[in-house]
C-alpha cells in the first residue's frame, strides 16, 4: 500500500479523502487482519493520518485472534488478508458471517490470483483490493463498502464477473473447497440445502439412509462446518442449490 504525500490538507472534517465536500458523519470503524505486524502498524498510521473518515478499532495477526477480536469489537468493516499461516480470509469469513451479518469484509492482499479472489468473495467478502492501492483509495474503498457498495481493483472485477455471471466463453474459476467434494457428495449436499430429509435424499438418489449420513459426515469434515444450516448456506453461496 503506497502512501499519498500531499502538502495540502484535504482530510478536514468537512471533506472526503478525495477533497470533495461531504456531510458530517461518524468515522467508519475498521478492524485490520494481517499476519505481518509491521504492515498493520503502517496501515493504521496511514489510514488515520490522511482522513478522519475511518478509525481503526482493532487488529489481529491470525485467524483465531481475528475471530475473537471482531466478535468482541463488532467493527463496521474488516480489512482482511487472504493468506495467513493458520488459515486465510475465507476461514475468518466462514466462522463469522452467520453470527455477524452486519460486519462488512474487504479483502486486502498482495495476491491478484483469480482463485484467491473468487474463494474469498464466495465466502462473503464485499470486495477485494490489492496492497498496491494508495492510502486515499483504500479509505474510499472502506467507506464505499460500509455504505453497501462492492469494490474491486480494476483487474480483479473481471474474475468476479466471469465466475458469477457465467458469461459465454468465460473460463471457469476453480473453487478448492468445492472441488474436494465428490460428485455424489455434491448431489447429497444440493438436496440437503433444498430442505430434503435424509430419507427423501436416499429415495431421490437410490441409496440408503446410512449412505446419505456417510456422505453428509464427509462433507461436514471436508468443509469444516458443523451443522445442516451452515452446509445449506455454504451450498447456496456456491450456487449449488
Amino acid at each position: 500500500m503506497s502512501a499519498d504525500t500531499n502538502s495540502d490538507d484535504t482530510s478536514s472534517a468537512d471533506t472526503n479523502s478525495d477533497g470533495t465536500a461531504r456531510e458530517a458523519r461518524e468515522p467508519v470503524t475498521v478492524f485490520l487482519v494481517d499476519d505481518h505486524a509491521l504492515f498493520r502498524a503502517g496501515a493504521k498510521a496511514e489510514l488515520e493520518s490522511i482522513s478522519d473518515e475511518v478509525r481503526v478499532v482493532g487488529e489481529a495477526g491470525s485467524v483465531a485472534e481475528a475471530v475473537a477480536g471482531i466478535t468482541r469489537v463488532r467493527p463496521q468493516v474488516v480489512l482482511l488478508d487472504v493468506h495467513m499461516p493458520d488459515g486465510g480470509g475465507a476461514e475468518v469469513l466462514r466462522r463469522l458471517r452467520t453470527d455477524l451479518p452486519d460486519v462488512v469484509f474487504l479483502a486486502l492482499s498482495v495476491s491478484d490470483a483469480a482463485e484467491d479472489v473468487i474463494a474469498v468473495i464466495r465466502a462473503g467478502a464485499r470486495g477485494y483490493v490489492t496492497k498496491t492501492i494508495s492510502s486515499a483509495e483504500l479509505v474510499r474503498a472502506i467507506v464505499r463498502v460500509a455504505d453497501g457498495d462492492a469494490v474491486f481493483s480494476p483487474r480483479l472485477a473481471g474474475f468476479v464477473l466471469d465466475a458469477f455471471a457465467e458469461r459465454p466463453g468465460s473460463e471457469p474459476i476453480s473453487d478448492p473447497e468445492l472441488d474436494q467434494l465428490t460428485p455424489r457428495e455434491r448431489d447429497v449436499l444440493r438436496l440437503l440445502a433444498r430442505g430434503y430429509a435424509y430419507k427423501e435424499i436416499a429415495s431421490e438418489l437410490f441409496i440408503s439412509v446410512k449412505t446419505v449420513e456417510t456422505h453428509v459426515s464427509s462433507v461436514l469434515r471436508k468443509t469444516q462446518l458443523s451443522n445442516r444450516y451452515e452446509l445449506s448456506r455454504w451450498a447456496t453461496d456456491r450456487r449449488l442449490v
